[in-house]
């Protein structure tokens, strides 16, 4: 047992760094000691700007040298531990192969017995068994230390470049409300200021820009300077020249409308031709999918099954395509999908719902202690205030959240599992024969629920968000006509604008109770929990603190919104035909295995009743003695479970494809779902 005792060691080494990233005040001590220990030599570094850069860019909320030292001692700490790892992994592999004499002669290949023999490793002398303990200590030291400082670099490369993809696809948005607010005659510092308060609206974008703010209100840096000092850091190259072109228009004095116009009507170019490429590039990863997602995995299949049911048993092998293959092969491309689209896809910045408490806290914290206690009792009366308003409002607040109805669909699902089973003995297959079947109609209530709720919140959003633009080009002609803020807001509420017109009356209810424009529009918005209506609130309640005429403004905001609408209608109907080929893909894939099922395998269980009979088989037929030992009913048994595995990925990758996101999937799942438990009831 103490020979143990070293690894122990280097383990509690490797788990003592985790121990800072959970708990506040070891995360301090830690800090403290990096310091103490590799202070000077950072302060020192002849790199030190360049790592700058990177953590600036990557938006690190941690100081610079806290940074590097931190990676040092992290490097430090796991080289140590990786020298002693290093040293029982050498003597594992010495173990494994019985180091010495003829067994490692048998486990090496013949390729490698040259440099055996060579080495004279097969009868090595203690002095040199020493040497290679030594230089598996340096190799696990060096692995260790070396990928942890270069890990440490490079998470802050990809951090950068994710923020930089995010910042580009919400750019257009971002300079859109810049130039509709200083068409108002909105100075550039009060714009971004309103802009870094509707960061979780506009995106990573308005979170750039809200370094300019934060630079211009701590230090007293003047708003050219500030978006300079931005321009220096900023990942994206957009935004650096942006930053760059506002800044020189500023200096010079030249015409600021004319610039973000002309900024303004680019961006929205480059949205129609980023659109088309988008499109192109989910058309490909359609066709990929279902070529190697679902007919590949179909093709092995069944040339296992045939394999395994006629010459040697497969079960194995396609447990592990169906099991294990198409899941994780699944889940990997919808990462992937994700990852590669996301700098290109026409971005809808999904807003943070912000419950009471935060908007307290927002109005009422200083920044000191003193309010947590109060922040936090707010907090729990708000989380009551939720349970009691879900007791006396059920439907709307799934509604509003669908994954509630998880709350009460999974305890059903998993009642309906256990009083659907039968007496079971301890055979693995009488177990998964006996679960399979509830648990598939459990999966099917649980997703038809979810679904049911999750459309009916989306098309609420939907027909929503298409009466924006009317909305806006109305109240635009009549403020035009001369009517103030107030008469074009009470006429536009009581004009036809569908599912819009409802929620328009209660905002003009509000003011008629005595809130003014801005307060009633910040109810709308609440209502709504619409990104698109929050970025119309925020146009149009911050325009109307400026001036009177707001028509502008408001003509801006509907171009904006209607432009939307259309490269979203483009795109539902472009993808609506990778959308068939992945429905067809998949009930080929389902009708395949149904034929499997229903005429392979009964001419297979007759063939071998007949071999087992002492029948003479037909001449050419490549039966082996063993056939008759072959579990046809296992076979079966894995055709359910690939084929409801198939339905719930292929599903939720097409709704991914073609709405641009996994839960619009769940209708798709929950179709291919309920097809194929119908084919295998009737099978």
């Amino acid at each position: 047992m103490i020979r143990y005792i070293p690894l122990v060691f280097a383990l509690g080494l490797c788990g003592m760094l985790i121990v800072p990233a959970m708990h506040d005040q070891a995360n301090l001590l830690l800090t403290r000691f990096s310091l103490a220990v590799f202070g000077d030599q950072v302060r020192s570094g002849s790199h030190k700007q360049n790592k700058q850069l990177r953590m600036r860019a990557a938006h690190v909320d941690t100081a610079h040298d806290v940074y590097i030292v931190k990676t040092l001692f992290f490097s430090v700490i796991l080289g140590v531990a990786g020298s002693i790892i290093g040293v029982y992994a050498a003597a594992g592999v010495f173990w494994v192969l019985e180091f010495g004499g003829e067994p490692l002669a048998a486990a090496v290949p013949d390729l490698f017995a040259p440099a055996i023999a060579y080495l004279q490793l097969s009868s090595l002398r203690p002095r040199s068994l020493f040497g290679l303990f030594v230089f598996a200590s340096a190799l696990g030291a060096t692995v260790l230390a070396a990928g942890t400082y270069f890990l440490r670099w490079e998470l802050l490369d990809q951090r950068a470049y994710a923020r930089s993809t995010e910042i580009e696809a919400t750019l257009p948005q971002t300079v859109a409300f810049i130039y509709a607010l200083s068409r108002s005659g909105m100075s550039i510092p009060k714009v971004l200021e309103i802009l870094a308060e509707h960061r979780d609206v506009y995106g990573e974008a308005a979170n750039e820009l809200a370094i300019v703010v934060a630079d211009m209100n701590l230090f007293g840096t003047d708003v050219i300077t500030a978006l300079e000092n931005m321009a220096q850091y900023t990942p994206s190259e957009n935004m650096e020249e942006f930053a760059d072109n506002l800044a020189s228009v500023l200096a010079s004095g030249r015409n600021l409308s004319e610039f973000l116009y002309q900024q303004y009507e680019t961006y929205r170019k480059e949205a129609a031709s980023q659109q088309r490429q988008y499109l192109d590039l989910l058309s490909t990863f359609a066709e990929a999918y279902v070529t190697v997602l679902v007919a590949g995995p179909l093709f092995l299949i069944t040339i296992l099954v045939v394999i395994g049911l006629v010459l040697e048993d497969t079960l194995s092998l396609v447990r592990a395509i169906g099991y294990i293959g198409i899941p994780l092969g699944t889940l990997a491309f919808a990462v992937y999908v994700d990852s590669v689209t996301q700098s290109m896809e026409v971005h809808s910045t999904r807003k943070r719902e912000q419950n009471p408490a935060d908007r307290r806290s927002q109005n009422t914290s200083s920044g000191t202690e003193r309010w947590a206690d109060a922040r936090a009792q707010l907090a729990a009366y708000d989380s009551i205030i939720r349970i009691i308003q879900l007791a006396r409002q059920p439907g709307e607040t799934i509604v509003r959240h669908p994954l509630t109805t998880t709350i009460f669909t999974v305890p059903i699902g998993i009642l309906w599992v256990v009083l659907n089973i039968d007496s079971l003995t301890w055979s693995s297959l009488e177990i998964i024969t006996a679960v399979d079947q509830p648990l598939v109609e459990a999966s099917i209530l649980v997703l038809a629920v979810y679904t049911i709720t999750y459309e009916i919140k989306q098309r609420q959003r939907k027909r929503l968000e298409a009466d924006i633009p009317d909305f806006l080009d109305r109240l635009a002609s009549a403020n035009n006509a001369g009517m103030t803020i107030l008469k074009s807001f009470r006429r536009v509420a009581h004009s036809d604008l569908g599912t819009l017109q409802s929620a328009l009356q209660k905002t003009w209810n509000d003011i008629q109770w005595g809130l003014d424009i801005k307060s009633a529009l910040d109810r709308l918005d609440h209502r709504s929990n619409s990104p698109a209506v929050t970025r119309v609130v925020a146009l149009v309640g911050n325009a109307m603190e400026t001036s009177g005429d707001i028509g502008p403004v408001v003509s801006i905001a509907a171009d904006q919104a209607r432009a939307k609408e259309r490269l979203e209608a483009e795109r539902r109907q472009e993808m609506l035909t990778y959308l068939l080929v992945i429905y067809i893909s998949f009930l080929v894939f389902l009708g395949i295995i149904a034929t499997l099922s229903l005429s392979f395998i009964p001419a297979v269980e007759s063939a071998s009743s007949s071999l087992s009979g002492g029948s003479d088989l037909p001449t050419g037929v490549g039966i082996t003695p063993s056939f008759g030992d072959v579990n046809t009913e296992s076979y079966l048994t894995i055709f359910y479970h690939v084929s409801s595995i198939q339905a719930i990925c292929s599903g939720l990758i097409a709704g991914q494809l073609g709405e641009g996101s996994i839960r619009s999937g769940t209708k798709h799942a929950t179709i291919m779902l309920v097809c194929t438990y119908v084919v295998f009831l009737i099978i």
